[in-house]
């Protein structure tokens, strides 16, 4: 980039800084989103949950259902076959 375009661009600096931070937000985002070992861990939660009485049954249901269905995204099965 040449001096006059970095003088230029200077003042969306700021713009393409929090740009490539969403970026990187996103991606670490997206990789615990999709880490078995995170979605294996509250899979535990909620047993831990269920056996204690913390949380009514319903909740824990649609806790469990989402953990479930992140893992079989992650392993590329269908969830709407179950």
């Amino acid at each position: 980039m040449g001096l006059i375009m970095g003088l230029l661009t200077l003042p969306l600096a700021p713009v393409r800084g929090t740009v490539w931070l969403a970026e990187r937000i996103q991606e670490q985002a997206e990789r615990e989103y999709y880490d078995e070992s995170a979605i294996r861990a509250g899979l535990q939660e909620v047993e831990q949950a269920r056996a204690a009485g913390e949380v009514d049954e319903h909740e824990l249901d649609e806790i469990e259902d989402a953990l479930i269905e992140r893992l079989l995204e992650i392993r590329g099965i269908s969830g709407s076959a179950r």
